[in-house]
């Protein structure tokens, strides 16, 4: 008797393919990483290799708890975490999906909003991370130096 495999998983607001491997598909979800998906399979008795779609609802609501809690668990070193002493809790949090957008963007409107060196740079467009500017990032699209005509 085969099991029936379910084509598309939701998990964490992400539609999955359920004919990859569990650690595959969980990587399609915006801050869960190979390494971290394999972490999660195997913290609920998982084998990370199993095809997402073949799991039982079980197995698959067990993953939903895990990827939604994962940052929350004093077991986890910091370093595998994405945003580490965040600046409204100072907390050590992982967060996956649209709250890293959200979080990003809400970063740069307060280095706006303080007008520091940082926030200047990302309001006039400008590289804000050290990168050269004087040959490189261009928006034109003028490619090279065009001569005088006499």
């Amino acid at each position: 008797m085969e099991t029936e495999i379910k084509h598309l998983v939701r998990i964490a607001n992400t539609d999955l393919n359920g004919n990859k491997q569990v650690f595959i598909a969980l990587s399609r979800v915006k801050g869960i990483g190979k390494k971290m998906a394999k972490i999660i399979a195997s913290r609920v008795n998982i084998d990370p290799y199993v095809l997402l779609g073949s799991l039982s609802d079980d197995d698959i609501d067990r993953l939903k708890k895990e990827v939604e809690n994962f940052g929350k668990d004093p077991d986890i070193p910091s370093w595998l975490l994405n945003r580490r002493n965040d600046y409204s809790s100072g907390d050590n949090i992982h967060l996956i999906g649209t709250d890293i957008d959200i979080t990003v963007t809400d970063d740069i409107n307060r280095l706006k909003k303080i007008r520091s060196y940082r926030g200047l740079r990302h309001e006039k467009g400008y590289k804000v991370r050290g990168q050269r500017t004087k040959s490189t990032g261009r928006k034109s699209a003028v490619v090279g130096v065009r001569k005088k005509r006499v």
